[in-house]
């Protein structure tokens, strides 16, 4: 794993990010990767909309053949849990 150092955080906003952490119980550095992770995952979610509508634009649109949206999502979010899986 990587390790990431963040420099000049100013003290009134690591003073908000360490109260939160701890509303949620969790440490300052457990909070924080949570919220990296999160970013990663919505970073990834970005790139599969704009694959999607590039693909689309090369095809002309949805056909009648094409799957829906919600099993698009339910594919990439059991893809994505089955990584998460392996990855623990």
């Amino acid at each position: 794993m990587a390790v990431l150092t963040i420099r000049d955080v100013p003290d009134n906003v690591k003073a908000r990010l360490a109260l939160e952490a701890r509303e949620s119980g969790k440490s300052l550095q457990a909070f924080l990767l949570d919220v990296l992770k999160r970013q990663a995952d919505f970073s990834r979610n970005r790139h599969l909309l704009l694959t999607i509508s590039e693909d689309m634009e090369l095809r002309g649109g949805a056909g009648p053949e094409a799957p829906s949206a919600a099993d698009v999502i339910a594919e990439e979010r059991a893809r994505r849990d089955a990584q998460l899986m392996g990855d623990a």
